[in-house]
């Protein structure tokens, strides 16, 4: 009854995450290596510690709001004691704005601890035996480390004295921009299940987009990256977390998604007029790249 409970499954996840960040925070102060690797392994000992969780309500969905709380905290605790010039406080911005945003949609749509995200589900039937390590690498590791990748180019501007530049403008409101393309997309993905017309959405930015919302978490990413690389030149290697989210995307979150979808009368069709990730209209011949 417990799981079943929404308000208790809130109480009790807000309580892993709080533990999980004391945990984390821990790890990092007492571990005696360059920052960038004590924040590595701070991250993954906390995710570790959010895993045991999930295995212990057998619920791998208790990772979930991992994604988007563990980029504003970090950022946030490296900010601390830090002069706050225009291109941290533009980095910060952006990053909290989009936490907030993404972590408000995973509440919207969180029901309680029994009830888990259907690709875990998936996995599970598939992997058999194999689960608890597809659980544990898959599930919970490898989002950590990439979205590591992601935020680590803010956390080395945080640690430097840089300004701000007209890049770091250009792409905060490149940032701001691609947290309302998700945020359009997720309010009319919500708007169409409540309606529940139809097999497909076909409204708004899904009317040619079969995954406007990934393509705004894609663009998030690599606007933090190019904000960095515009105060701290030549180091394109920042954009080596952008890269591996968008590689993520496209082998296995919308791969995943198609693939639920495909079982539906009328798929073919329907991905025949639409594109992957660009809400725009696609050739009378379906002839265009899906890959946009």
């Amino acid at each position: 009854m417990m799981k079943e409970n929404r308000f208790l499954s809130f109480l009790i996840i807000t309580i892993i995450y709080i533990l999980a960040t004391v945990v984390g925070v821990l790890v990092w102060h007492f571990l005696p290596f360059a920052y960038w690797l004590n924040l590595l392994l701070a991250d993954v000992t906390a995710t570790i510690f959010v895993f045991i969780f999930s295995c212990i309500f057998r619920n791998a969905s208790v990772y979930d709001p991992y994604w988007s709380v563990q980029p504003p905290v970090i950022l946030t605790l490296f900010a601390l004691g830090q002069e706050l010039t225009l291109a941290k406080l533009l980095l910060l911005g952006a990053v909290w704005i989009w936490g907030i945003r993404l972590t408000g949609n995973w509440a919207y749509t969180f029901k309680n601890l029994s009830s888990q995200d259907w690709r875990y589900t998936q996995y599970e039937k598939k992997a058999g035996k194999w689960y608890p390590f597809i659980n544990l690498t898959g599930i919970h590791l490898v989002p950590t480390l990439i979205v590591y990748g992601c935020i680590l180019p803010a956390v080395i501007v945080m640690r430097s004295d840089v300004e701000g530049n007209i890049g770091s403008v250009l792409f905060f409101l490149c940032s701001v921009g691609a947290v309302l393309l998700e945020f359009l997309s997720d309010k009319e993905m919500h708007q169409f299940r409540r309606m529940k017309t139809g097999s497909f959405i076909r409204i708004g930015l899904w009317k040619y987009s079969r995954h406007p919302n990934y393509l705004g978490e894609i663009c998030m990413w690599w606007t933090i990256g190019l904000s960095a690389c515009c105060v701290l030149p030549f180091r394109w290697y920042f954009l080596a977390g952008a890269l591996a989210n968008t590689i993520l995307f496209l082998t296995v979150s919308i791969p995943l998604a198609d693939g639920k979808q495909s079982f539906k009368p009328g798929f073919e069709e329907y991905k025949s007029e639409t594109r992957m990730l660009l809400p725009l209209a696609r050739s009378a011949n379906g002839s265009d790249d899906d890959l946009s």
